[in-house]
């Protein structure tokens, strides 16, 4: 048996939603607060492109025999980021009210005057909860300054790791190492900083890469876990993982192949290109025939490099995020597909029984919400409680799909990478949003202020990577389920779950554009 635990994004349902016929729709307003089911699930937003939540607390001593106080851990897409206290909380409620003023921030619980029952600990957990939550929801308070170098801080803290210089590993695409010597205290853009001064990327192209966490898999792939945040110490994330299979990748961050033009006109963002897409091919995140796969090889022979990333922008998948294997209920219950993301899309390749293989794709402007549902087992009995350990926590990300002109339907896909998806789709619904408001993306990767770049002494080139190898004869052609998904016969699939509501759903505001055109 599995607790369910909902999370929302921090976007509104776009207006006019309940003209779609949909049960979800609710007008355009500002979704309430969520509380708990009432199964006890514990529920929580998705803040930003991350999951933020206080799932637990522990009773912990206090330094040099205090007394002993209770510690609540915030988690950040399910994996513990820091360990906080009543009262680090409150003095960041303060200094937020001071800068922004009390009619800004949301109520924060109040102080005590007497040690606190059980289930006013319970209480005031799911009270601190929803208060960071709203801050981070919060446009202004949730990209200050003063609230990012507080879980900065803390995550330091938690982990205590002192402030000292170390050398970091940052992998590009190919697997080729890139040490950097930063500080353990650096925050994601200082390391993005320093890893671009090594390889002599111009300041204004570091906007368009990120730092990724990722997995490395026993093959050599990587399984991508989150894009490394502002709110975190990259060095401080990966180790305290201690594992050796977590790693740091500087990939990409933009899906619009058109946007490829600033980068090429760069030497160093040309080769970092090259090198993403040569080692996408190679591992079969981009489908090429044996035809194309020859023309490649041959611009390679040529040195041609530009032409060879021209090419390759015209193949299937060329600057998707291919994510691991997985299960969905499309076109049928616990199919097994593989997701990849990317022009606007998430594809789904699966095989039905007895057929070849098989390509769906759900477009993101056809997608009118999503949310992100997370589940735990319930110890045994069947019951939770208060500050209880966490089993194996199972994701799923589900979106309403508009699959004809007056049909909406649910599918869902269960991944430990869903929340990975999700933040994918807002990403891609985000530059659509710029792209239709005339805006620029060079606006909306825009860089810390007052941030300096440090140029490295001593730089580093990225490496040419090798030839293209003969392509694997095992790996079979595709072809498309139908370019509107019409050809496939759909069961009823119906909402992922009964007591859905509105604030549960991530809102589309790109769902609006759809005209009779795109059906």
């Amino acid at each position: 048996m599995y607790e369910r635990l909902r999370v929302r994004a921090d976007v509104p349902p776009p207006p006019n939603f309940g003209s779609q016929g949909s049960q979800n729709g609710d007008g355009g307003e500002r979704a309430e607060p969520l509380r708990p089911s009432q199964s006890g699930a514990r529920q929580g937003p998705a803040i930003g492109n991350m999951h933020f939540s206080i799932p637990e607390t522990e009773s912990r001593s206090g330094d040099s025999g205090g007394s002993a106080y209770v510690a609540y851990n915030i988690h950040v897409n399910g994996v513990l980021h820091c360990r906080v206290r009543y009262s680090q909380l409150l003095g960041l409620h303060e200094q937020l009210r001071k800068e922004y003023g009390a009619n800004v921030l949301p109520a924060f619980p109040p102080k005590k005057l007497f040690s606190l029952t059980p289930a006013e600990v319970e209480q005031r957990r799911e009270q601190l909860e929803k208060y960071m939550q709203a801050v981070r929801q919060d446009p202004l308070l949730g990209s200050s300054e003063t609230f990012n170098s507080f879980l900065r801080r803390a995550q330091q803290e938690t982990q205590q790791v002192p402030t000292e210089e170390v050398s970091l590993e940052v992998l590009l695409s190919n697997g080729q190492k890139v040490l950097v010597n930063v500080l353990t205290s650096d925050q994601t853009e200082d390391v993005l900083e320093a890893v671009a001064a090594k390889l002599d990327l111009p300041d204004d192209l570091i906007g368009y890469f990120s730092l990724f966490l990722v997995r490395e898999k026993e093959d050599g792939a990587f399984s991508f876990v989150r894009k490394l945040q502002e709110f975190e110490l990259p060095y401080v994330s990966v180790t305290s993982l201690r594992s050796q299979e977590y790693k740091i990748v500087l990939r990409k961050s933009y899906w619009d192949s058109a946007y490829d033009d600033d980068v090429m006109e760069n030497r160093v963002g040309l080769n970092l290109l090259y090198a993403q897409t040569v080692s996408d091919i190679e591992r079969g995140w981009i489908l090429v025939t044996k035809e194309q796969h020859r023309q490649l090889k041959s611009l390679q022979e040529k040195v041609s490099k530009k032409e060879f990333l021209r090419l390759a922008q015209t193949l299937r998948h060329y600057g998707y995020l291919r994510f691991d294997a997985c299960v969905a209920d499309f076109p049928e219950k616990d199919c097994p597909v593989v997701v990849s993301a990317g022009n606007s899309e998430l594809s789904l390749q699966l095989r039905l029984p007895g057929q070849q293989l098989r390509e769906g794709s759900f477009r993101v402007t056809r997608m009118r919400c999503w949310r992100v549902t997370s589940s735990v087992p319930l110890p045994s009995g069947g019951t939770s409680s208060p500050g209880r350990g966490r089993g194996e926590v199972r994701l799923e990300l589900a979106f309403e799909y508009l699959m004809s002109k007056d049909r909406l339907q649910w599918v869902t896909i269960t991944s430990p990478q869903a929340i990975m998806m999700s933040i994918c789709l807002q990403s891609m619904v985000d530059e659509l949003m710029v792209k239709k408001s005339g805006g620029s993306i060079r606006k909306m990767l825009r860089r810390r202020v007052g941030g300096t770049l440090r140029r490295s002494d001593s730089q580093q080139a990225v490496k040419s990577p090798p030839l293209l190898e003969s392509p694997d004869a095992t790996r079979e052609s595709m072809v498309k389920l139908s370019s509107k998904l019409s050809a496939v016969s759909l069961r009823g699939i119906g909402s992922p779950s009964t007591d859905a509501s509105a604030s549960d759903v991530h809102g589309n505001f790109a769902f609006e554009g759809i005209g009779d055109e795109d059906l």
